[in-house]
């Protein structure tokens, strides 16, 4: 097992001199990855296809042209960002002035995941350049032809003590959490999250965790509902459904099930043609075991749509299970690919109660134009983030921090979200030394009295 104590240690002296934190240098940083970026391109495109046989379009949409997207808004931004925050100074504190500085916290690990290789190790990673920190990047061995790129792409551009990208399996990651960082960031399943902060508490190193959860549809009576097929369907199958915030499941209601299963196949078969096993830019899963386990679920209930699998190419079709329950094991962890259950409700109090006995999901979608039953729905359930008559698309917004809540996550990023994530918020005040308030002080003269008045 490798011992990366001396690297770790490098970007600890990097940092200290001072290099990082200069505004001039991160911006520098972040144009450099952008060109980097963009000089890799098609390098990018073709270890994404060679992984996952992810398209071009789909390589570019939901990777490459997201992460040029977000390095953007950040140069853009980020004069701003790093500016002393003003902020008001009570009465009790006359003569003095507030403000909030923005601090790196100096070597951060950030540790990715397979579905999105590019993308979810890039975002994190432009967070801790704009925010002024060195770090550590680990990306997946899932994903071996992206990690190279990746790996090839940031030597070419930043000297090791700065960013360096580290390859390899579990025992690379293990071996990196036993070494001391300032800050962990971490993309992926729930069970590895704990672990993360099992090994981040040694320390009291703060972290990020982004992992997941069965995140629920629901369409509800009144929506569009051919606009609600085709977004789902969107949202669902990109990637082969190997998305965090993909719809794990689906809560239609019962009057307009029917109607939406016949809208939901004609959108599958717009998105991927009559026969996706077929299309040669359809997705596939990522690892036999993947495989092996979304197969098993095919089993579960009645399959009305799709249901084909193709072991040789690791496919699996747009499917749609009905005649589900929450006891069927397909309902029991987060799918994380192209296999859709259906659960029918009459009320909406029974998604509620249905959502509420199993973990906080990361996101939740409802479609319906009525603004009640859209209040009643964001009020009642806690999730990380959602939308309402879309899916997924709320992640490639720069303003919306995106993230979880309870066991879909700790933490959030995206846009200032990022810089705020790598960043210490300190709190400074600077007293006037033109005058001093005596009432603080306990010799005072009928003290208690006068400091109840003051502090009122």
């Amino acid at each position: 097992m490798d011992n990366y104590h001396s690297l770790v240690n490098k970007q600890r002296l990097f940092f200290l001199t001072g290099i990082t934190k200069d505004v001039a240098f991160r911006l520098e940083a972040l144009q450099k990855l952008r060109n980097a970026i963009l000089s890799h391109e098609k390098e990018l495109m073709e270890a994404l296809k060679a992984d996952l046989n992810k398209s071009e379009f789909e390589a570019y949409s939901t990777e490459i042209g997201m992460e040029l997207k977000e390095i953007r808004f950040t140069l853009s931004n980020l004069r701003s960002w790093v500016k002393p925050k003003k902020i008001k100074t009570p009465i009790s504190h006359l003569g003095s002035t507030s403000s909030i500085y923005a601090e790196p916290y100096g070597v951060a690990l950030i540790i990715s995941p397979w579905n999105y290789p590019f993308q979810l190790a890039i975002a994190p990673l432009v967070g801790a350049i704009a925010a002024g920190n060195c770090a550590i990047l680990k990306p997946s061995e899932l994903t071996p032809k992206t990690s190279e790129v990746l790996g090839k792409l940031i030597i070419k551009i930043f000297p090791e003590e700065y960013i360096s990208v580290v390859q390899g399996g579990v025992e690379t990651s293990q071996a990196l959490l036993d070494e001391k960082f300032d800050y962990i960031f971490f993309t992926g399943s729930v069970p590895i999250g704990k672990i993360i902060m099992k090994s981040a508490s040694k320390n009291l190193t703060p972290v990020t965790l982004e992992l997941g959860g069965k995140s629920p549809c629901i369409v509800h009576e009144d929506a569009n509902i051919k606009l609600a097929a085709k977004r789902i369907a969107w949202g669902k199958f990109m990637n082969a459904g190997q998305t965090c915030v993909a719809p794990d499941y689906l809560y239609l209601h019962q009057n307009i099930r029917n109607k939406f299963i016949n809208h939901f196949r004609e959108a599958i078969k717009d998105l991927y043609g009559e026969r996706p096993l077929n299309n040669p830019n359809y997705t596939r899963i990522v690892s036999k075991i993947h495989f092996n386990r979304l197969q098993s679920f095919l089993n579960n209930g009645e399959i009305i749509i799709g249901g084909a699998a193709n072991e040789e190419g690791l496919t699996i079709e747009p499917t749609v299970l009905t005649n589900i329950t929450w006891d069927d094991p397909v309902m029991q962890d987060e799918i994380f690919g192209p296999i859709l259950p259906v659960l029918e409700y009459s009320h909406l109090s029974d998604v509620s109660e249905g959502i509420h006995n199993h973990p906080n999901p990361l996101a939740l979608y409802l479609f319906s134009e009525n603004d009640n039953v859209q209040q009643e729905v964001l009020n009642s359930i806690s999730f990380g983030g959602g939308c309402i008559n879309d899916t997924v698309y709320h992640m490639v917004s720069p303003y919306l921090p995106f993230g979880g809540v309870g066991s879909s996550g700790i933490g959030s990023y995206h846009g200032k979200g990022s810089f705020d994530t790598f960043s210490h918020q300190k709190s400074v005040l600077k007293q006037t030394t033109l005058f001093d308030i005596p009432v603080r002080y306990p010799n005072v003269k009928d003290g208690l009295k006068k400091i109840k008045v003051f502090l009122k």
